[in-house]
């Protein structure tokens, strides 16, 4: 359990742990500046612990920690337990457009996070050494360069640095708090949630401003969730109560005693509030945690694009693996470049953290609704909670986190219109690939032939030549195309004969006893179908050695594999708009092969070209 809660401390908490460098800053000199007096002070702090205390401790920590597919965690994983509750009803469509829109926001966290998080550390040059300001954003570049650069090395060995960095900030964020608390302890009336309630009362148009940046102080709270399969539930509920929790408000409420005492800080309160020796090796440590931020949420990135693919929503990408032990830990190239160069755009684009800071919170908004609104369904449908209970508390965690994104709207001008076009086009290539991918199936199953009707009509005059072949098809009825093309052309039918399917599970992973399912057709043609969870490592090769368990002997020697190599061809039959058409062809022309990505020996390869319009 120690070994997993340091893990959990250097992963999972890698991004909320950094968010003191600029959530308080946001508030009193960001988009929406507030006055810097003790009443917005005390309101504000106070609704930071609160915020904290209802939508990570109790919603994130105590609530989606339970809702665990298999043990596994992540918008995804909700995605398949609130569709487990939906089954053919109305809500079904809605509760799939609900988990991808989560999925596709991610994305656009994900190039916010290392940008906002980099550039924020590095601006405490700023107060450690003034005059600097003008090298700021490119020693941000070359952070975050060598950052991504890095990725492909995988994160087996920094990983194992992570646990104590973070240990050792969290502790530092802790003890730099209660030194400024002690020189202002009136800050703990913050506690007091009638400081909230007075603040909106009070200053109702400021206080609905302020929670656009105080949302900040809940970046990273999924991460919790989304972690959960890596160190369970038990770890990071503990790390979360017993370290983290307690640091990040004593920073919080010593940022906020710092500001009662000296106004003019606000430019800056976290490197502000630490004495002036400290200043620097403070901007070392941010930067070291803010690199750590940034890899938990690329490895995110890649891990969520992963589970697209298996679930059907993205089309083959490929897909490294960086240890020999571990499938979990992959890097995938294009996600890499795409997050490297988006983020470049961001740094020199938004140019300092305040105006990212505007861009981030939409993001993080959106992802908590979606979030809530799943977990109702799971209460109320998958859990049979009573439904009065379930239903109050989804609307009251849905009211929290409706007031925080529509207060994150009025920043859509300043860079809030970031995520939601990166979310919207991802949205957009989610669905066209599964709705094209369908369209493909039912074309192929409008021509595909019966089994029943190929065998009667095989002569015995056809010669059948020594080996096994293997032709992969996405259906589990007919006869795949590329074996008709390969009789029609080549005029011949190997000794065995596998039409082998491969299909994924809407759980994390599938058994070992469960993975292969076999068929004798007759004749000396069998159906495999292969079984894998959203999670699990795909390999063909690997799965097809385990058939021996039904005494089917494979020589790899002696095994060819044919796939089908389809060309779409965009018409105006109905199914999708001509332009998804289109976009959806080009996906499939970008697609990485089946051959690498089922990890299917190239040497052993046959493929059949077809053209097939949608």
């Amino acid at each position: 359990m120690a070994v997993l809660i340091v893990g959990a401390i250097g992963v999972v908490y890698g991004d909320i742990g950094t968010s003191p460098l600029y959530a308080i800053k946001e508030v009193f000199s960001g988009t929406h500046p507030l006055p810097v007096d003790p009443a917005h002070i005390l309101g504000v702090l106070s609704l930071v612990f609160w915020s904290i205390m209802a939508v990570i401790s109790g919603k994130y920590a105590f609530l989606l920690l339970k809702a665990d597919n298999k043990g596994q965690g992540g918008s995804l994983a909700l995605l398949a337990l609130a569709s487990q509750g939906t089954v053919k009803t109305w809500l079904a469509p809605v509760v799939v457009l609900l988990g991808i829109s989560a999925g596709a926001l991610f994305y656009g966290d994900s190039m916010i996070t290392p940008a906002i998080s980099v550039l924020s550390a590095v601006e405490g040059l700023e107060v450690a050494l003034p005059g600097l300001e003008s090298y700021i954003i490119p020693i941000t570049l070359v952070v975050i360069f060598i950052l991504f650069f890095f990725q492909s090395r995988g994160s087996a060995v920094v990983g194992r640095l992570f646990g104590p960095v973070m240990i050792l900030w969290f502790v530092t964020l802790a003890i730099v708090g209660v030194l400024n608390i002690a020189e202002a302890p009136r800050i703990l009336n913050a506690i007091n949630p009638m400081y909230a309630v007075k603040f909106f009362m009070n200053y109702k148009l400021n206080a609905f401003l302020a929670l656009g940046s105080v949302v900040l102080v809940l970046t990273g709270g999924e991460a919790m969730y989304a972690d959960m399969g890596h160190f369970g539930k038990r770890a990071i509920r503990r790390s979360w109560y017993f370290l983290v929790l307690p640091a990040l408000l004593l920073n919080y409420l010593g940022q906020g005693a710092l500001l009662l005492t000296t106004p003019e800080a606000a430019s800056n309160p976290f490197f502000l509030m630490v004495p002036a020796w400290a200043v620097l090796p403070m901007v070392g440590l941010a930067t070291l945690a803010t690199v750590i931020a940034s890899q938990a949420v690329i490895t995110g990135a890649f891990s969520i694009t992963r589970q697209a693919m298996q679930l059907g929503f993205l089309p083959r990408i490929a897909t490294i693996h960086t240890s020999e032990s571990e499938s979990g830990q992959i890097y995938i190239p294009f996600v890499n470049w795409t997050l490297l160069i988006s983020v470049v755009m961001l740094v020199l684009g938004f140019k300092s953290s305040t105006n990212l800071a505007a861009a981030y919170g939409i993001a993080v908004t959106g992802t908590m609704m979606i979030a809530s609104i799943q977990l109702t369904i799971v209460m109320a449908l998958l859990w049979r909670w009573n439904k009065v209970l379930s239903i109050g508390l989804g609307i009251a965690l849905s009211i929290v986190d409706l007031a925080f994104f529509a207060a994150n709207l009025t920043k859509l001008t300043h860079g809030g219109w970031f995520p939601l076009a990166v979310g919207l086009a991802i949205v957009v290539f989610l669905l066209t690939w599964k709705k094209g991918r369908e369209l493909l199936f039912n074309r192929r199953m409008e021509e595909a032939m019966p089994v029943d009707a190929f065998l009667e009509s095989l002569s015995a005059n056809v010669t059948r030549v020594p080996g096994t072949a293997v032709f992969l098809s996405g259906a589990v009825e007919g006869v795949p195309h590329a074996l008709l093309h390969n009789l029609k052309h080549n005029r011949v039918v190997h000794e065995r004969v596998v039409f082998l399917t491969v299909l994924t599970e809407e759980v994390p992973h599938v058994a070992d006893d469960q993975r292969l399912e076999v068929q004798h057709l007759g004749r000396r043609f069998y159906r495999f179908v292969l079984r894998y969870g959203y999670m699990d490592e795909t390999d063909v090769p690997l799965a097809l050695k385990a058939a021996t368990c039904v005494n089917f002997e494979f020589n790899d020697m002696e095994t060819s594999f044919f796939l089908g190599r389809e060309t779409v061809m965009p018409s105006r039959r109905p199914g999708m708009a001509l332009w998804r058409e289109h976009l959806f062809a080009w996906m499939m022309r970008s697609a990485t092969s089946a051959m690498d990505f089922f990890k299917l020996p190239p040497n052993r390869v046959v493929e059949m070209g077809t053209q097939i319009e949608i």
